[in-house]
């Protein structure tokens, strides 16, 4: 481990990335150019950070305390707003479940980038909603990726049209750091293997060895390198583990989700956010752990490459995300605008977090 650089201060750092576990976090924490020194806990904040640069960024790294889901998220991303000030682009990044399909050829070890589609702003909470005479209409507002990761998103695409991502150089540069890393996080043995959508996994076993393989849906053979997608992220407090079940929630958004995942709705309900999420799985029964450091990997490989094409950012301690006090981390020091909800369906998410109805309409008041 590279020796830590002296710590800067807490108004120092100027983007924020929460993971759900630990082995997410270090996947990247282990591609950070340099690691600081840690800073002192302050009152009423139970989180630990690990600080340090990222493609030039102060970047703060927090995993949730044992415990996944949207309400652990929210609590650690405000925590984190708190401690550090001037934090103004978040990314949840980590692992999830892949959704293939014949027009997204979506790989174990691809990386799922959220973006907007349509009515949807990136990440949407599909188990937020009611049944009606029509089916199930999903509600609530999740903040989009701010414009600056949307821009960013959308040169580094462009590039990959023509060059390979940088994925592959990252995870190299990433296992020079260690032997234990090496093996930890390198692409697993075992076979990428998709599965019919009626076909269950074999009961009690581990793995897909005894599964028929007469089931499995038949792919063009693909260089063993992780692919980027763009698209839905969709996000809810319950394992994907049904492929029936993953795609009646497909069905239930407009547009095409990519990725199921746990966590992603809970930052967005409360700030602007992007998520980045290597398949680890494709979220079916025939789920295992053999791919998920990998694609941890590969997750956080991607975010560093989104963050190189990102301008740095200047820290300011008076910087704040909207809803906090009062600050739009987008507009410098200028007051928010201001919201105003008029109409029925506020909800509450179960986390403690309200959600807004699409039924609402939202005005701005956008004067300072």
């Amino acid at each position: 481990m590279e020796e830590r650089v002296q710590s800067l201060g807490y108004e120092a750092y100027t983007i924020g990335i929460v993971c759900a576990l630990e082995f997410e976090m270090s996947a990247v924490r282990y591609m950070l150019d340099k690691e600081h020194a840690r800073l002192p806990r302050k009152l009423g904040d139970s989180s630990l950070y690990v600080l340090g640069e990222l493609s030039g960024h102060n970047v703060v790294l927090a995993s949730l305390p044992g415990s996944q889901g949207k309400g652990a998220a929210a609590a650690v991303a405000k925590d984190m707003a708190r401690t550090f000030p001037s934090i103004e682009l978040r990314l949840m990044v980590g692992i999830g479940g892949g959704v293939p399909s014949g027009k997204n050829d979506i790989r174990l070890g691809d990386v799922v980038v959220s973006v907007p589609d349509g009515e949807h702003g990136g990440v949407v909470q599909y188990d937020l909603g009611k049944n009606t005479d029509d089916g199930f209409v999903m509600k609530g507002f999740l903040w989009p990726p701010p414009e600056i990761l949307r821009s960013a998103v959308g040169i580094m695409r462009s590039d990959h049209r023509v060059s390979q991502n940088k994925i592959p150089e990252f995870l190299s540069a990433m296992f020079q750091k260690s032997d234990d890393l090496r093996v930890s996080y390198q692409r697993p043995v075992e076979p990428d293997e998709l599965f019919q959508l009626e076909y269950r996994h074999v009961p009690n076993q581990a793995t897909c060895q005894l599964c028929d393989k007469t089931k499995r849906v038949q792919r063009l053979l693909r260089e063993p390198t992780p692919k980027i997608h763009y698209g839905l992220i969709a996000s809810g407090d319950q394992v994907m583990r049904s492929a029936p079940n993953t795609a009646e929630m497909d069905g239930r958004v407009v547009g095409d989700v990519l990725c199921f995942e746990m966590e992603a709705a809970g930052m967005a309900t409360q700030y602007s956010c992007i998520a980045v999420r290597g398949v680890s799985d494709y979220a079916d029964s025939h789920k295992n752990d053999a791919w998920q450091h990998y694609a941890a990997a590969a997750a956080a490989g991607c975010a560093k490459e989104l963050l190189s094409y990102v301008d740095l950012l200047q820290p300011s301690t008076t910087t704040a995300a909207v809803g906090q006090h009062g600050f739009d981390s987008s507009m410098g020091n200028r007051p928010a605008a201001q919201h105003i909800f008029r109409g029925q369906g506020v909800q509450n998410s179960g986390s403690g977090n309200v959600s807004i109805g699409k039924d609402l309409n939202i005005g701005r008041i956008d004067s300072w």
